[in-house]
């Protein structure tokens, strides 16, 4: 790739709040990319395949958010491996023959930003929640968990598909009730992937020596978990880490430069989240 104009951009419903221009328009400006942009398109599952149809040769990438991590995979002429693991795809490359390309950062992003803490590998691992981003964190733990995953779930039909992402993955998961999830705070790591306000009555819970914890959120920050941990001494991996992490992988993709400016799309995530 050269930094002749190029165009990326972050697509979803509802995008208003998404920090990938923040983070992409900053590493464009620390690799001298001068002529590339990156914007945001507010896209839901039924405009996305006009809009991607119609995109010209002057694109380089696009950043998916949801609702369109897995309704755009039958538009792709392939996905990586680690994409079809969770058939979920944050990431699209438009190559130079035409080619579109799936791939999901978000895997990697979440080993990284645990590596970045120095978290290697873990015996044992809890997961708080059983939506979309909890398949991931399977996913991201069957690279540095060596024995059993808890997940803790509110219901049947959640428990059904967890059991199922752990067979599919070959992950060691046992799956436990939300009302035992204090018991989560117990192993080395913990991967909370729920909602705002999810885990807050989880807060007194903490134990007074814990391990790491990954809280998905970035906003609100610190959650009240978050803040809970820190205060008893546990290292804690927040959202922005996740997000800074996956999105320097989708730069060097989109841009063929590596590494990409991990320091400088941080400092951009923290000034727009300072800002709100």
């Amino acid at each position: 790739m050269t930094d002749e104009a190029r165009r990326a951009a972050v697509l979803g419903s509802p995008i208003a709040h998404s920090l990938s221009p923040e983070l992409h328009r900053a590493a464009y400006a620390a690799l001298g990319l001068d002529g590339w942009t990156y914007d945001r398109f507010e896209i839901d599952e039924a405009a996305l395949p006009g809009f991607v149809e119609g995109l010209g040769q002057e694109w380089a990438g696009l950043s998916l958010t949801m609702p369109l991590k897995r309704v755009v995979i039958p538009l792709l002429d392939s996905v990586t491996e680690t994409a079809a693991s969770v058939e979920a795809v944050n990431t699209v490359v438009f190559t130079e023959d035409g080619r579109r390309v799936g791939d999901n950062t978000d895997i990697p992003g979440m080993v990284a930003a645990l590596r970045e803490r120095g978290i290697e590998k873990v015996e044992t691992a809890a997961v708080l929640g059983a939506g979309a981003t909890a398949s991931s964190a399977l996913a991201a733990l069957t690279r540095i968990c060596d024995g059993e995953i808890t997940v803790y779930v509110r219901s049947e039909a959640r428990a059904a598909e967890m059991h199922e992402w752990g067979a599919r993955l070959k992950a060691d998961v046992r799956i436990a009730p939300w009302d035992a999830a204090a018991e989560a705070l117990h192993a080395p790591l913990v991967i909370a992937t729920t909602p705002a306000g999810s885990t807050d009555a989880l807060a007194e819970a903490v134990p007074a020596r814990p391990g790491t914890l990954f809280d998905v959120l970035y906003e609100p920050w610190p959650t009240a978990l978050a803040a809970r941990w820190s205060a008893a001494g546990g290292p804690v991996v927040g959202g922005l880490d996740l997000l800074v992490h996956q999105a320097v992988l989708q730069v060097e993709q989109m841009t063929g430069r590596s590494p990409g400016p991990l320091a400088a799309m941080r400092e951009a995530g923290e000034r727009a989240l300072a800002a709100r």
